[in-house]
Parts: structure tokens; sequence; C-alpha cells
């Protein structure tokens, strides 16, 4: 009887995650660690935010370490415990209980009973058609506020509520928080879990990570007794197998979101939501019997064993996951907190056999403070700089083009046919921090060939 009252608590647990979740998706947007975000990927600002670590586009080398952190967690969780996160944190799953079971079923009474999902309401009456609009209303409002908050992870919500001030100047951010909005009030309302099972490519690769160790939602059909047979044709009801458990009242298939029979074994459809075993709990508890109904594994259902989470699959993700894990730890703290791109331009021949190069350094400030920069030549004593003359100031934040030149007075030609490229390691770094901050550069320097410096 422990086992049965712990059972009942799945939607209790379930419904705690949904807040916790929710609380979590609309607060991380506005916590800050040093003025940034502790995840934002904007193309406005073309930046990458970290756990509060801004990155700029150039330092995007790693974005591949997230994908491949995101995809390894996918499988890591699913050859663990299925779709855990379809029935228990997936976004389409909150937002369908929010919008059939509170607004439909609970406040307006549109909906009879929450434990049967299977009857739709009758449309004909007209109470229930304004009953309809006014839920469609209600879920549009809701709808536009987690498009919102879907967009604070690209537009920082500072700038978001300044921008949708002035929606014709920002009409891409418009556009897109419009199409969030329908397209959210068009999948809540009308396509409804047909999302989860058509729509969404989670459910089509989720059975190439399964294994017979994976927890899942399973029937136990050696109490229970067989409903399908191999083909998966329903043979009855209620089993006709002698001492079989199952009372036939499909108070399983009643409950179910994605409308199926969990007897049946694992289904495409199942997000491992586990309301058939709540339901399935009610009815057992009534009899004194534990659920036929659990989150488990098939294994230790036809070995009647504990389910063994502990095994080669699920180590060898792990393992995957801790070196990306740790490669991403090792490149974030490479972090530059200025940048330097230099793009080489004209050779010049002046008065007295002088040699300029032309270039533009592009210079930004990653950090939170304004620094004066300047640079020098390393390897090269006979290459000097023309422009800038002096340390030029770059604003927290900012980019800065500066235009740059180099000169020697010095014959460095190694050949009297062809240009001589010289190779330069330059040294970018900022005057006035408390650490040292600097990066190195390789460029290159043109002279000209002698038959053209004779002349």
């Amino acid at each position: 009887m422990e086992q049965v009252r712990n059972m009942r608590q799945y939607f209790k647990k379930r419904y705690i995650v949904y807040l916790i979740t929710t609380i979590l998706v609309f607060v991380i947007p506005f916590i800050q660690i040093n003025g940034n975000q502790i995840f934002l990927l904007s193309f406005d600002h073309k930046q990458l935010h970290l756990l509060g670590v801004a990155f700029d586009m150039q330092e995007l080398y790693l974005m591949p370490f997230l994908l491949i952190l995101m995809f390894l967690s996918i499988f890591f969780l699913t050859a663990l415990a299925g779709r855990v996160w379809c029935g228990w944190a997936c976004p389409q799953t909150i937002f369908r209980v929010l919008y059939r079971d509170l607004l439909e079923t609970k406040i307006l009474r549109l909906r009879k009973r929450i434990q049967n999902r299977q009857l739709e309401p009758d449309m004909r009456l007209g109470i229930n058609k304004i009953k309809k609009i006014i839920a469609v209303f209600i879920w549009g409002f809701l709808a536009f506020v987690a498009a919102s908050n879907f967009m604070w992870y690209f537009v920082p919500p500072t700038d978001f509520f300044h921008y949708i001030q002035n929606p014709i100047e920002h009409k891409y951010l418009s556009i897109f928080l419009l199409g969030i909005t329908l397209f959210l009030v068009a999948d809540v309302v009308f396509i409804k879990e047909n999302f989860c099972i058509y729509i969404c490519p989670y459910s089509r690769v989720q059975s190439v990570l399964y294994d017979n160790d994976t927890i899942m939602t399973v029937y136990d059909y050696k109490r229970g007794g067989t409903i399908f047979d191999p083909q998966g044709i329903k043979l009855w009801k209620k089993p006709k197998t002698p001492n079989a458990e199952c009372t036939g009242c499909e108070a399983c298939v009643k409950i179910c979101p994605t409308h199926i029979d969990i007897r049946k074994g694992m289904q495409l459809e199942c997000i491992n939501c586990l309301e058939c075993s709540d339901a399935c709990t009610q009815v057992m508890g009534k009899l004194g019997k534990e659920t036929l109904i659990s989150w488990t594994s098939p294994q230790s259902i036809e070995e009647r064993k504990k389910v063994r989470y502990v095994r080669f699959k699920t180590i060898a993700y792990a393992v995957a996951l801790g070196i990306v894990f740790s490669g991403l730890l090792a490149m974030s703290a490479t972090k530059e907190s200025m940048l330097l791109n230099i793009n080489r331009g004209e050779l010049s021949i002046r008065d007295n056999h002088i040699v300029e190069n032309s270039y533009i350094f592009l210079f930004q400030n990653t950090s939170n403070e304004n620094y004066k920069f300047y640079f020098t030549i390393e390897n090269n004593d006979a290459i000097k700089i023309k422009r800038p003359s002096k340390p030029f100031l770059v604003k927290a934040g900012e980019k800065q083009k500066q235009p740059v030149t180099l000169y020697t007075n010095k014959n460095l030609a190694q050949n009297a046919q062809k240009n001589t490229h010289i190779q330069l390691q330059i040294k970018a770094y900022a005057l006035d921090s408390k650490e040292p901050i600097e990066v190195h550069r390789k460029s290159v320097f043109i002279y000209p060939p002698n038959k053209v410096m004779d002349k």
C-alpha cells in the first residue's frame, strides 16, 4: 500500500516540475552576471552570453560544443528515462495542460472531466461556443507572453520592451513575435497532441535510442493479462486470462492525452506523462492492489528485477557528456577581452625610398570597461608604425576601425623581380587594465622588388 500511496503523487510531482520549469524559463533572461545574461544568442548585438560571459560572434567556436552537448544530453536522457522530457518539461505539454485542463476544464467547465480526455466538448451548444471563444482569447494572451519569453533569449528583455514600443521601426521583431504567438494558438488549440505524434522530430528518433532497460510507462501484462495480440490487434476489453487483474475499466485509455492504449505496449505516441499510471493507481488502490502501469523498464517487468540504470550505453553517454562539457569549460576560459582583425590595404613608395603599407585594424573591446589600446611589431625592428601615433580609446563592448600605416626606410627586398612578403607578428594590448589584456595576430608587410626601388 505504501507504493500505491507514492504512485498517486505522480501528477503532483509533475505539476511541481511544470511550475519550476516555467519559473526558470521566465526568470533566466532577467538574471545577469557582470551585466550579461545566463544565456542569450543576440543577433542584434552579435553576441552569445553563456553563464554571464559575453562572447562575440567571432568567438562562436563554442557553438559546436553547445550543440554537441545538447544532442548528447538528449541521447543520454532518452536512453535512461525515455521521453521524460516530453511528459514532464516540454512546453507543448505544459501549454496543453494549461489550456485543456485549467482553462477549458477547471475554469470554464467546457470539458466535463479531466479523467476523460477522449470526449470533446459538444460545440453545437451556444454556451460552449462562447466558452471556446473565451478560452482562445485567454490563451492568445498567454501565448503572446510565452512568445515574448522565447524572444528574450534572442533579444535582451531591456531591449525587447524598448523595441516593442515602436513595432513599425522593429518590424522583424514584431513579425517573429506575432508569428510565434499565432503558431502557439494554432498548435495548442487546434493541432493539440497531434504535434507530439506527427510533427515533433523527437518522437521519430526515440525508438532507436531505447533499449529494454530504458525507463518508460509500462503495463504489467503478467499481472494484468494480455489485451492485444502480437500484431497489435485488440482481443477484448477485459482480458480473459485466468487471474488477470486488469478490470477492463479503461481509465488508462480515457485519460491519455495522446489517445493511446498503453496496454498495447511501447508506442510512438507515448510521452511518459504517466497519467495512465495515476488513473490505474486510483482503480487498483480501491481493490487493495498495486498499479498495473508503472514507470519502469520492460526488462524489469520481464525479470522482476530492479531497473538497470548503470549500463554500457548510459556510461558511454555520461563519459561523452563529461568530455564535451570539459572542452566547453576549457574553451570558455580562453575568452579574450579584446578582439582584433587585420585587413591589409595598398603598398606605397614615398621619397627617400620609404615603403609604406596601409591596413585597417578592427579593434573590439569585449570587456565591461573602457580601455586605451595600442600595438607593437614584435618580430621586425626595421618596420615602424607611422599611424596611429598614440594610443586610442575603445569603449566597453564597442568596435573601432583604426587606419594603420606601417613603413620602413631600409631595403628589405629579397628578390629583384618579385615583391617580398615579410611576415609580421603584431601584439595589441590595453594600456590601463589591471590585468594584462593582449592579443597576438599575424599579418604581412609587402616590400617591392629591387628593380622598382632602383628607379
